[in-house]
């Protein structure tokens, strides 16, 4: 398996929570450079699940004090340098942190935020293609994505709203029925409707 690409979303458990609050929690990740993309809908593996959307993914170094520096200068490319140094997969760690939107409690799913976060070290996986259709057919949670407040807070809506339209069957309804529900959500913020309206564009 290529060190560059870690564990594909299909691949099953991604990693386990390490950090978990109201409205969020963050996953270390089981391979290197491993994680769910941007806008991914996963989910925590319980009995009564979480759902999360992946706001921020980083890869950075176990011991914080000591900054990678170049390796591969003599090397034909990553994977080459990879295979130089096997080193490199246990010296670095790949999280992601993912904003909650919603939960299943007795057999029902809830778009807005459970009772409490998933637990420290519960399993988290990406959902399959037809957990994201069902999901997104109401777009309830919206709201906590837009209000998240972080700078990358668009970037995330967008980037959900193109993958989620990949799972529905007609890609180019789901997109306009999303974007009339933004049009009533930032109906007074129309330069930040515009841009994302033009972010979900196929």
């Amino acid at each position: 398996m290529s060190l560059l690409q870690g564990t594909g979303p299909e691949e099953g458990r991604l990693g386990e929570v390490v950090e978990a609050s109201s409205s969020a929690f963050t996953v270390h990740c089981y391979q290197l450079n491993g994680a769910a993309p941007l806008g991914a809908l996963v989910r925590s593996v319980a009995q009564e699940p979480t759902y999360g959307v992946v706001q921020n993914v980083a890869t950075v170094p176990l011991d914080a004090g000591r900054r990678p520096v170049a390796l591969g200068q003599e090397e034909a490319d990553q994977e080459a340098l990879y295979r130089s140094h096997p080193q490199l997969s246990r010296l670095f760690r790949t999280e992601f942190a993912a904003l909650i939107v919603g939960h299943r409690a007795a057999g029902r799913l809830y778009q807005y935020l459970p009772p409490r976060p998933p637990a420290i070290h519960a399993f988290v996986e990406t959902c399959p293609k037809d957990e994201v259709r069902a999901f997104s057919e109401r777009l309830d949670f919206l709201p906590l994505l837009l209000s998240a407040g972080t700078s990358l807070a668009d970037e995330v809506v967008a980037a959900f709203l193109r993958q989620a339209a990949s799972a529905h069957e007609d890609a180019s309804l789901f997109l306009a029925s999303a974007g009339r529900r933004l049009a009533t959500l930032l109906a007074r913020d129309l330069l930040r409707l515009n841009v994302l309206l033009r972010a979900i564009q196929p």
